[in-house]
């Protein structure tokens, strides 16, 4: 276990310290903020409004999704398995490039960040792929740009949004399973408004 955790400093130290430039200093600690995606959250509930059937029951499992993910991750795991984080951790002082407003003081295991937006990202994917095709993806790079700059500007290690990003991954398909078994929209033709 130590030299999986020696790893995971290392590349965090790799990550945080030793890959950061300019543009990234500046528009990572924003990526990271979710009033910055305010906008995407507005154009995916209007989207779905206006093109989905099922679209109360869609808006209403990705809400779960959310709640589910940040319960598992904030409330759940964090309070089972407290480490500290990069930006408060002794063994890394002087060593952290740390680009926020302020060090969250709980746990840093697992990531609610990469947990709630992998969580959607994965739900959404499975309920939007029958009719955006491959762009339903572009929810995973969103999210994993989420969970990289969480690392970026000191608040995580690698370890917390992996982590994170498989409670969110499995929660999301998890809530996609219920939805289909739930309203049984497995198509486009059933997904979309007539």
């Amino acid at each position: 276990m130590n030299a999986l955790l020696n790893l995971d400093k290392s590349l965090f130290r790799l990550l945080n310290g030793r890959w950061h430039n300019a543009l990234f200093d500046a528009v990572l600690p924003f990526v990271r903020n979710s009033v910055t995606w305010l906008p995407l959250y507005v154009f995916l509930l209007l989207f779905i409004l206006g093109n989905f059937r099922r679209r109360a029951w869609i808006i209403l499992y990705s809400a779960c999704t959310a709640a589910l993910t940040d319960t598992f991750s904030s409330t759940i795991i964090k309070n089972l398995v407290f480490r500290q984080r990069p930006c408060s951790d002794p063994d890394l002082a002087g060593q952290v490039r740390f680009i926020v407003s302020y060090c969250p003081i709980s746990s840093s295991f697992t990531s609610s960040h990469a947990a709630n937006h992998f969580g959607i990202a994965t739900f959404l994917y499975f309920v939007l792929r029958p009719v955006v095709g491959k762009w339903a993806a572009a929810g995973f790079v969103w999210a994993g740009l989420i969970a990289y700059a969480q690392i970026y500007v000191g608040v995580h290690y690698p370890i917390d949004v992996s982590a994170g990003a498989l409670v969110g991954i499995l929660t999301g398909w998890g809530m996609f399973r219920l939805f289909v078994k739930h309203t049984g929209a497995v198509n486009r033709e059933e997904l979309l408004r007539h």
